[in-house]
């Protein structure tokens, strides 16, 4: 049994985030990242998700959230929930929703 600590927070990015490989990038990110969860278009423009994993990567990756996205996008601003602690993963992967 893993006594890793697993955080989960959901978040939501504002700015020209669609039509711009935003979702690909993410999903390429938390990869690398080892998190898991997912991201989606909404009919506001914006791109929504949720990630888990550990407390350092899911901090660098609300980081890239924030800061890097896609090449072409331009973040206005990203909000996040309140992180909090999980006893295990819900999601296999981190996947992009349609």
């Amino acid at each position: 049994m893993s006594t890793k600590q697993i955080f989960s927070l959901d978040f939501e990015v504002f700015g020209k985030v669609q039509g711009v490989f935003f979702r690909k990038h993410t999903e390429k990110q938390a990869k690398l990242l080892g998190l898991r969860g997912w991201c989606m278009n909404t009919s506001q423009g914006t791109v929504r998700g949720q990630m888990e994993g550990a407390l350092d990567k899911v901090n660098e990756m609300k980081f890239w959230l924030q800061s890097k996205g896609s090449p072409k996008s331009r973040i206005d601003k990203a909000v996040f929930s309140e992180m909090k602690e999980i006893p295990d993963y819900s999601f296999n992967a981190f996947t992009i929703k349609h």
